[in-house]
């Protein structure tokens, strides 16, 4: 009886409330998509890495500029489990090859793409209470099911902060200030500049189903309170191939009254170990005003300083393994003693 409460408990144990955190690293990399799910309560995350650019430019007589990319993600889990503190920076270092005039000019130019600091917020999350086992069917338990469609849905509110007075990449237009400033005052213009912060908002979606597949979706509304404000979206597919190797698929599209663009990448993650993820992406855009052609690869790093909630049906497994020993303890004691006067009576 004591060891048939003691499975029943356990099985409550698996089909209870999960948190968010996950044993394994939970990575925004590969790709540039956000998931709907934090990092989990102290847990202190960076996802960093180096990306090449190419750039060309069809409008500028096909000027050219080529450099590398330093990102880097910095995300904590704080207070409860479905909120985290977000960072997010990329420096652009580069060449920019102008050949409007006869003769080409190259220069250096550098700086930040984005600074921006948001918290994320959970607000519906699907995977809260996991589903019980059939112990009957395997098609039942590994089989598709619509409700699996069913996303997680989160919500990031933050700034882009400009902390840069001349950046040479105003609203992230690598071309942005190519003619200025040797023309820009017979022009009677002014270079592209960008206020100090704007606002950006992201709605994220994250389903999990036939249990190798992710798909994650963003839809951005960024540069609130700047010149060009910017829409975006993001769909990303994600497939587990093992325990350690999964690869991606992923589509964006932006659209202001800057340019539109349309970008794809896709590549693959490799988990070294449960905090420590490595990664490679390739990917292009369909336009020539500019385009693009890119390499990543990064790392991602966690501290995991996180607690494990303790439930009351855990609590309970506990003090019923801890009652079972005591039993058995008692139940060889008595043994032994039976077998010690069975000994003295034959004597």
């Amino acid at each position: 009886m004591l060891r048939n409460r003691i499975l029943l408990v356990f099985f409550l144990t698996t089909i209870a409330i999960k948190a968010q955190y996950t044993d394994q690293i939970n990575s925004n990399r590969p790709g540039l998509s956000i998931g709907a799910f934090s990092v989990g309560k102290d847990v202190i995350q960076a996802e960093v890495g180096f990306a090449y650019r190419h750039y060309s430019h069809s409008g500028y007589n096909n000027s050219t500029f080529d450099g590398g990319i330093g990102f880097l993600s910095l995300r904590w889990g704080f207070l409860r489990e479905t909120l985290e503190l977000t960072y997010e920076g990329k420096y652009l270092l580069g060449a920019l090859n102008s050949k409007i005039n006869s003769v080409p000019i190259v220069s250096t130019r550098k700086g930040f793409l984005q600074n921006f600091i948001g918290i994320k917020y959970l607000i519906y999350d699907p995977f809260k209470k996991e589903k019980s086992t059939n112990v009957y069917s395997w098609k039942a338990n590994n089989g598709f099911k619509l409700r699996e469609l069913i996303p997680a849905v989160s919500l990031t509110l933050g700034s882009n902060i400009n902390f840069e007075k001349n950046n040479p990449f105003p609203n992230n237009n690598i071309f942005g200030n190519l003619y200025r400033p040797i023309f820009f005052q017979n022009l009677n213009t002014s270079p592209d500049k960008e206020p100090f912060f704007n606002l950006r908002g992201t709605l994220a979606t994250q389903s999990h189903f036939l249990g190798t597949w992710v798909f994650v979706t963003n839809f951005t509304y960024d540069r609130y309170f700047s010149n060009f404000p910017e829409m975006s979206y993001i769909l990303t597919l994600t497939h587990t191939l093992d325990p350690l190797w999964s690869v991606y698929l992923e589509h964006q599209g932006r659209k202001s009254n800057l340019f539109n663009d349309y970008l794809f990448r896709l590549g693959a993650a490799y988990l070294y170990s449960d905090d420590i993820q490595i990664e490679v992406t390739l990917g292009s855009n369909t336009k020539t005003t500019p385009n693009q052609l890119l390499v990543n690869l990064g790392v991602s790093y966690r501290l995991d300083f996180h607690q494990d909630f303790v439930s009351s049906a855990e609590l309970e497994y506990k003090k019923l393994k801890k009652e079972e020993r005591q039993l058995k303890k008692t139940l060889r004691k008595n043994t032994k003693g039976e077998r010690k006067k069975n000994r003295k009576a034959r004597n």
